[in-house]
């Protein structure tokens, strides 16, 4: 999200009632449908669906390779600039509410926590993120993680 002054990443809490991964921080997107183009299609239409952003306030600025999360999906991150003037409308039957957190916070390294979770009976190396009360974690956080690493070039 471009808000003059600074760059923010824009999250969604998922609604609690959905099917898939109820009441998680996530970005918005979802499964591409039969009249979705292309992936970058898919990004645009769930965004509007979502959070109400129009694909003419976005300029699609590339993307992360496919990522797979434990639950089976492979999500491929498509990234984009929000235009300054863009206002959220939010459907609450996907979406409980959306927040933004500054993206200089998520670039510095001292913002990601590296903690371990148990998956299917193993100790996996996962990394979090906590900003303003919100925690950001699963593939979300991991996907962050990624996005953080090819800007930075480690």
């Amino acid at each position: 999200m471009d808000r003059g002054d600074e760059l923010t990443v824009l999250f969604t809490q998922r609604a609690a009632d959905l099917t898939h991964h109820p009441g998680q921080i996530s970005f918005p997107g979802g499964s591409m449908e039969e009249q979705d183009a292309d992936l970058q299609a898919t990004a645009l239409r769930e965004t509007h669906e979502e959070v109400g952003i129009t694909p003419q306030q976005v300029a699609v600025i590339g993307y992360l390779g496919p990522t797979p999360t434990i639950t089976g999906y492979a999500v491929t991150p498509t990234i984009g600039i929000v235009e300054p003037s863009s206002a959220l409308i939010i459907d609450t039957m996907e979406v409980e509410y959306a927040f933004e957190v500054p993206l200089e916070f998520l670039l510095d390294a001292g913002s990601a926590q590296h903690t371990q979770r148990e998956v299917y009976g193993h100790k996996v190396p996962v990394v979090e993120f906590q900003y303003e009360g919100q925690r950001i974690w699963g593939a979300t956080a991991n996907i962050l993680q990624i996005f953080r690493n090819s800007l930075i070039k480690k």
